[in-house]
């Protein structure tokens, strides 16, 4: 109860814009940037000189990110570069296209931020390939997305030091309050719930699961793989059931806040390929005591677990393979 509760009331941040050190070189994707959370974060990597390509399918509203961000900057200091990479993740046909765009401009990539979702759309939406829209959004895009930035995520791991170059899922408190049963998580993910809450539960699971079977992917590589939960707060993801956002209105803390959470995933030096999988809480934070179940579905049968994890990235891997 306590960890939950922390969770809600987190203690203050360790890192935030005050403090980052200077990103000069640094090449980052931030998907979902033009609001909410990533455009926080997007504006704290820019003014610390980091190059940042704001990724989402309205160049639009892009654009207008980007000037907000350059309007507001401080004067006289030293800025980096803020990029449009259109990115549909609800349809796996385009993500190839959009990869080959950045690796057109880009030799590596030092971190790639998932920030990108959607919670509680209207039961029954589903993306271009007719998957459950959250799955698709949620884990299905952000899966293919990564593994087609794999090389570019090498070539930043292989010119800086190991830990440098990192993958960032998002996750969400829910992990912390249910936990998914082995006999049917993957039966729900192949054929959707009617209950449109255990949809998304599955896919901020899911984003653990992503995150801890890369992290045994790529550790020999020198990537590090982590999953947050950003926190409880005021931005447009519960644009779909604006009544729970009011009913939780007076939990919630500003975007910023969660800028913070997932600047200390993708930089603290405090994580390392030892602590590679883990899932960090706010606003900086590792897990201290995740759920027993989770911690099992995480791992093989071999190590005494149930193998969850692995059953849904080989399905992911099933449903994105004709796409790569």
């Amino acid at each position: 109860m306590g960890v939950t509760y922390s969770q809600f009331f987190p203690p203050a941040p360790a890192l935030t814009e005050e403090n980052v050190p200077s990103l000069s070189g640094k090449v980052f994707i931030v998907t979902g940037g033009a609001s909410g959370i990533g455009f926080e974060l997007a504006k704290i990597l820019f003014r610390a000189a980091g190059k940042v390509y704001i990724a989402g399918r309205s160049e639009e509203n892009a654009r207008q990110s980007i000037t907000k961000i350059q309007s507001t900057a401080p004067k006289h200091a030293s800025n980096g570069q803020l990029e449009f990479l259109y990115l549909k993740l609800d349809d796996l046909s385009t993500i190839k296209a959009s990869v080959d765009d950045f690796s057109r401009k880009e030799a590596k990539l030092d971190v790639l931020w998932n920030n990108a979702g959607v919670s509680l759309p209207p039961l029954g939406s589903t993306s271009s390939q007719g998957h459950e829209l959250q799955v698709a959004t949620n884990c299905l895009g952000p899966y293919l997305f990564t593994q087609l930035l794999l090389p570019k995520l090498q070539a930043a791991a292989q010119s800086s030091a190991p830990g440098s170059a990192r993958v960032v899922w998002t996750s969400s408190q829910m992990v912390d309050l249910t936990a998914p049963k082995k006999d049917s998580f993957m039966a729900d993910v192949i054929t959707p719930s009617k209950d449109n809450q255990r949809n998304y539960f599955i896919t901020k699971i899911g984003n653990w699961f992503l995150a801890s079977e890369l992290a045994r992917e790529v550790a020999p590589s020198g990537i590090i793989s982590v999953v947050q939960n950003p926190g409880n707060l005021n931005t447009n993801l519960l644009r779909h059931v604006m009544w729970m956002k009011y009913m939780s209105y007076p939990l919630l803390h500003k975007a910023r806040k969660g800028a913070y959470t997932e600047l200390w995933a993708g930089l603290s030096p405090d994580i390392n390929l030892e602590s590679t999988g883990c899932y960090i809480i706010p606003w900086g934070r590792v897990h201290p005591a995740p759920r027993a179940e989770l911690v099992r579905a995480l791992k093989s049968s071999d190590e005494n677990g149930s193998g969850l994890a692995k059953q849904f990235w080989d399905w992911c891997e099933s449903q994105t393979i004709e796409f790569r």
